[in-house]
């Protein structure tokens, strides 16, 4: 889990006196363990939240400016960092990106706050933005500096989208961890997805080879 002081200083709470860290992680780990016992956002108040993390609603109320901006910073506490990625091929680091997302799927905190910010997108766009400049973009972008530095490198085809390309890579494994009722995530299947897809993307002698 890393830390809320990483949080980008856009987003986040409105506080004024000096703050108790330890007070502000309880209410942080509080919220997190409702989304994760399976409380719906829509029924995560304030109240519940202040039992669940043993402080009073002044403590929260002192630190965020609404339930909106402690949800986000809930979201960026949650986040793990950016998988390193080993910059031996284009292959290798697509499967460390895959294999990043796949064990993100496996933590149940990370799936509950991913399908509960897909379920406010339209009720509370602040949150879906929050979510979307904070978690996608930046792991879609990854995403693009290594397609690109594939193409570069004579590993990819030139034709290539390199948008929709990254959308096949991470399609399938989003598609099992967020549509199916029962995500299947195997051990191997960052790789199977990669090499399958990519079967269809390298340059004509590389994909006989």
């Amino acid at each position: 889990m890393s830390s809320a002081e990483g949080r980008p200083p856009s987003y986040g709470s409105t506080r004024g006196r000096p703050r108790s860290e330890a007070v502000e992680q309880a209410i942080l780990e509080g919220v997190m363990q409702l989304l994760e016992d399976g409380v719906p956002l829509a029924d995560v108040s304030i109240e519940r939240i202040a039992r669940s993390a043993g402080v009073g609603k002044a403590a929260i109320y002192r630190r965020w400016s609404d339930k909106e901006d402690l949800f986000v910073d809930v979201m960026w506490a949650a986040e793990p960092a950016e998988p390193e990625l080993p910059g031996t091929s284009m292959r290798d680091d697509l499967v460390v990106l895959l294999e990043s997302m796949r064990q993100r799927s496996l933590v149940s905190v990370l799936s509950a706050i991913l399908h509960n910010a897909h379920a406010q997108m339209r009720s509370s766009p602040k949150l879906w933005a929050a979510y979307h400049s904070g978690v996608i973009t930046p792991r879609r972008d990854l995403g693009l500096k290594v397609l690109r530095r594939g193409r570069t490198n004579g590993e990819l085809r030139t034709d290539v989208d390199l948008e929709l390309a990254v959308e096949m890579f991470v399609g399938p494994l989003l598609t099992r961890a967020f549509i199916r009722h029962d995500p299947d995530l195997p051990d191997g299947l960052a790789e199977q997805i990669v090499d399958t897809v990519l079967h269809g993307l390298r340059p004509v002698s590389s994909a006989s080879a």
